[in-house]
């Protein structure tokens, strides 16, 4: 069984409530809730944290270095925390970025991520469909 964790980061816990416009009506929970189904179906092992702190973020990145991969959506810390870019590049684990919004339609200071460049790939803009892709493209990856 293949583990996947998936971390994501602030604000994240507001889904639901949060500018729907942007972000959906969905939960996070609702959104953890798809992915488990999916793991299941799948033979994934899924596990789920959310943190507005980014060294538990880092923290958490660290202690999963042994998952066979990450989805992290970190959220504004993707447009500038050096800290949470470092701790993914001195893992093993590899990891696929992720946001539900379309990060180069909105704001300048959001066109950016610097946590790309670590990165095994990104999915952006696909609201909850972009965790159900990044399954996805680990799933397939696997299948090379």
């Amino acid at each position: 069984m293949k583990k996947i964790m998936v971390i994501n980061g602030p604000n994240l816990n507001r889904l639901g409530k949060r500018d729907p416009n942007i972000y959906g009506h969905e939960t996070l929970e609702d959104i953890m809730q798809e992915m488990l189904n999916i793991g299941s179906e799948k033979n994934l092992e899924l596990d789920f944290f959310q943190s507005n702190s980014e060294g538990l973020i880092i923290d958490t990145l660290h202690k999963n270095d042994i998952a066979d991969c990450i989805i992290l959506n970190a959220g504004a810390y993707s447009h500038y925390s050096i800290a949470i870019r470092d701790a993914i590049e001195c893992i093993e684990c590899p990891v696929i970025e992720v946001h539900l919004s379309n990060i180069y339609k909105r704001e300048n200071f959001r066109h950016h991520s610097v946590l790309s460049e670590v990165c095994l790939g990104q999915i952006t803009g696909f609201g909850k469909e972009s965790y159900i892709l990044a399954l996805e493209a680990f799933l397939r990856m696997q299948n090379k």
